[in-house]
């Protein structure tokens, strides 16, 4: 057996792996998309209920974690 890999199939085991990283690391970009397109019409949403400055930032803040709302509601929902 052998106890040391050969610097080829290091090298050739490393390309592999960087390039399934590539595929998996571009994958993820639509949903980064979707997720920022949500912050801002979430963001739109919420400023355009505010009643004054302080609620507007209260606004801001519930638009950065809105998707713990929708799941929040959701599993209320599919528990009733």
């Amino acid at each position: 057996m052998k106890d040391r890999i050969d610097f080829k199939d290091e090298e050739a085991c490393e390309q592999c792996y960087m390039k399934h990283w590539k595929h998996h690391r571009n994958r993820s970009q639509g949903g980064n998309m979707v997720y920022c397109l949500g912050i801002i019409g979430a963001t739109i949403f919420f400023i355009g209920q505010a009643t004054s400055f302080w609620m507007g930032v209260l606004g801001f803040l519930k638009a950065l974690v809105w998707p713990a709302f929708l799941i929040y509601e959701a599993l209320k929902f599919l528990i009733k």
